[in-house]
C-alpha cells in the first residue's frame, strides 16, 4: 500500500533483524514439516530514517515497500514529528501483557521453522473444518485446531511473495502474491517490476489434504495482488476472486496508471487449473481521489469484502470507499462512493454487520508502520468509521472507533483486520490493532461504539519501533485467532454473557472478506 500523504519529519525507525522469544506464553507448538523444495527469503533489511529528514528516501521507502502492508506510509504520518507524539499513559512495559477480565490468552504457537525470523512477517488467516491457514511473507503455515487449546502446526509451505493473503473455498486455496517476482514457481527470487517477465498475481493450491498442499495454477493479475476476495457463484460450481492491487507506474509493463480497477479471476471448482481472468472492471473511470490532500490518491484498490448472499459488496480503495453490487459476479458495478477527507488517509478494509446495515471502514494511518494510537494522532485519525447502509445503496456516516488506550512510541499501532462475532441481534466485531493488540466492541448502536474487551502486548522493544503485533484476529466457533507477526498464533476466549451466545453458531470454512449470513 503506497499512497501520497502530507509532508512530515519522521522520527528514526528501527525495524531489527533477529526473533524475539515468546515469554510467559502457553505455548503447545510443535515441528512443522516444511515442503522442501521451494526457496525462503527474509522480506525487510533493517531499516533507519532519520530525525532530520523530512521524509524517508527512495531507498528507505523502498526497503520499507518490502516491509510489510503499507509500511511506506510511516514516511507520510501527517502532522507530528514521530519523536513529538504524547505516549506518556502508554502504561506497558516490554512484552508486559493487559488484558480485561473477560478474554485470556489459551494458546500460543510460536513462529517456527523458515519462518522463524523477525523478518519472515506473519499475515492473514483464513478457516476450514478443524485447520488455520495462516499467511507469510514466505508462504503459509496450515495448523490443526481440533483443540483450539493445543493448536499444532502440521505443515509449512514455503513459497514467498510478498504478503501472503489466504483464502479458502471447498479444496481451493487461493494465495496472494503482491511482490514482483521472478517467476510463477515457488523458487523465485525478487525481480523489477520493470522486468516484463516478472510475475505476480494468484497462486491456486489444491487443500484436499491439508498436511500436503499441491500447488496448481498460477494467474497473472494487473499489479498482482494485494488481497483478494473470493464471490462464489449460487451453484458453487464457480469460485469468482476480487483482485485488489494499486501502485501502478509508467515505467511497470504490467502495472499501468491509472489502474483505476481491479481483476476478476474465475476458477471452475472442479478443475481449478484452468483459472484465469475473466474480466477487469474499472471502478473508478472519474479517477476517484485525486492527489494532493489528506487522503490517498486512489490508483485500484486495498481490499473488498463481499456478502455473497446478499449480492453486495464493500470496497477499501485508498482514497475511496465504495459500495458494490455483485448479483453479476463476472461484472461487479459501484453503486455508492464516499470519501473523508479530513480524517482517512488510507481506506484499508470494511466489514459488513450480519443485517448487511452497516459497515464498519477501516483506516491504515501510517501504512501499519507508525505509532498513531496516541493523543497526538487522536481518536478520528487511523480509527474505523462506521456507516449506515440505507435503501441498500447509500451510505450515511455515523461514528468513528478507535482503541482507548494509549500505545507507545515504539509501537505500531493503527485500525487492521477484523470479523464479526455472531450474536443474534446485535453487531459485536473483534480487530486487530498491530502493537495495539486486540479489541471486542460492541457497534449495535452505530452511533455510540464501545469496547468490551482487550488483549494487549506491550512493546516489542522499548527503544526502537519494530514491526510486530495481530496482522488479523477473528471469531471462528467459539474462540479468536490471532496471527501476530512476530510472536506467532494467538488462541484467546471470550467469556462474556453479551457475546457467548455466539459459540452456537459453528462454521465450516470462513474467509473474514467473504462474509457469511448467521440466521438470526
Amino acid at each position: 500500500m503506497h499512497h501520497r500523504l502530507k509532508r512530515t519529519r519522521a522520527r528514526r525507525l528501527g525495524i531489527l533483524a533477529g526473533a524475539l522469544a515468546v515469554a510467559g506464553l502457553l505455548a503447545t507448538a510443535s515441528p512443522v514439516l516444511a515442503h522442501e523444495g521451494h526457496g525462503a527469503e527474509g522480506a525487510a533489511a533493517e531499516v533507519s530514517v532519520p530525525a532530520d529528514d523530512p521524509a524517508c528516501t527512495a531507498q528507505e521507502r523502498k526497503k520499507l515497500a518490502k516491509a510489510g502492508d503499507n509500511f511506506t506510509e510511516a514516511c507520510d504520518l501527517p502532522g507530528q514529528d514521530f519523536a513529538q507524539l504524547d505516549d506518556r499513559r502508554a502504561a506497558l512495559d516490554e512484552d508486559e501483557i493487559s488484558k480485561s477480565d473477560n478474554i485470556d490468552l489459551v494458546a500460543n504457537v510460536p513462529k517456527q521453522g523458515a519462518f522463524n525470523s523477525f523478518d519472515s512477517y506473519n499475515s492473514d488467516l483464513a478457516f476450514k473444518g478443524n485447520y488455520v491457514f495462516a499467511g507469510n511473507y514466505n508462504g503459509f503455515t496450515v495448523y490443526d485446531i481440533k483443540n483450539p487449546k493445543k493448536p499444532k502446526a502440521i505443515t509449512q509451505y514455503i513459497c514467498p511473495g510478498g504478503q501472503g493473503d489466504p483464502a479458502v473455498y471447498g479444496d481451493i486455496l487461493v494465495f496472494a502474491v503482491d511482490s514482483s517476482r521472478s517467476s510463477s514457481s515457488c523458487n523465485n527470487v525478487p525481480q523489477s517490476a520493470e522486468n516484463p517477465t516478472s510475475w505476480e498475481g494468484l497462486r491456486v493450491f489444491d487443500i484436499s489434504d491439508p498436511k500436503n498442499p499441491a500447488y496448481v495454477a498460477a494467474v497473472e493479475t494487473d499489479c498482482g495482488s494485494h488481497t483478494q476476495t473470493l464471490a462464489p457463484s449460487r451453484n458453487g460450481k464457480q469460485l469468482f476472486v476480487y483482485v485488489s492491487s494499486y501502485a501502478p507506474r509508467a515505467s511497470f509493463p504490467d502495472c499501468q496508471p491509472p489502474h483505476d480497477k481491479i481483476s476478476v479471476v474465475q476458477i471452475d471448482v472442479e478443475n481449478p487449473r484452468d483459472a484465469s481472468v475473466v474480466n477487469e472492471p474499472v471502478l473508478f473511470p472519474d479517477g476517484g481521489m485525486q492527489p494532493g490532500g489528506y487522503s490517498a490518491e486512489t490508483s485500484g484498490c486495498h481490499d473488498i469484502t463481499a456478502y455473497p448472499e446478499r449480492n453486495i459488496a464493500a470496497g477499501a480503495c485508498m482514497g475511496d470507499g465504495i459500495l458494490l453490487d455483485i448479483t453479476d459476479r463476472k461484472n461487479p458495478s459501484v453503486i455508492e462512493r464516499v470519501t473523508d477527507t479530513e480524517n482517512f488517509a488510507f481506506w484499508h478494509s470494511a466489514t459488513f454487520s450480519n443485517d448487511g446495515k452497516k459497515v464498519i471502514f477501516t483506516d491504515e494511518l501510517g501504512g501499519g508502520g507508525a505509532a498513531t494510537c496516541n493523543p497526538t494522532v487522536g481518536l478520528r485519525k487511523g480509527a474505523n468509521a462506521i456507516y449506515s447502509v440505507e435503501n441498500l445503496n447509500t451510505l450515511t456516516f455515523k461514528s468513528y472507533y478507535k482503541i482507548p488506550r494509549v500505545q507507545s512510541n515504539t509501537e505500531n499501532c493503527v485500525a487492521h483486520n477484523g470479523s464479526l462475532i455472531p450474536v443474534k441481534g446485535k453487531d459485536f466485531m473483534v480487530q486487530a490493532w498491530y502493537q495495539g493488540g486486540i479489541s471486542v466492541f460492541n457497534f449495535t448502536k452505530a452511533a455510540k461504539p464501545k469496547e468490551i474487551a482487550h488483549f494487549d502486548r506491550g512493546p516489542l522493544s522499548d527503544a526502537s519501533l519494530q514491526l510486530g503485533g495481530s496482522w488479523s484476529a477473528y471469531y471462528y466457533n467459539g474462540y479468536i485467532y490471532s496471527n501476530d507477526i512476530q510472536k506467532g498464533l494467538d488462541v484467546l476466549k471470550l467469556d462474556d454473557k453479551r457475546t457467548n451466545s455466539a459459540a452456537k453458531v459453528k462454521m465450516g470454512q470462513f474467509n473474514p472478506q467473504t462474509q457469511p449470513s448467521y440466521a438470526g
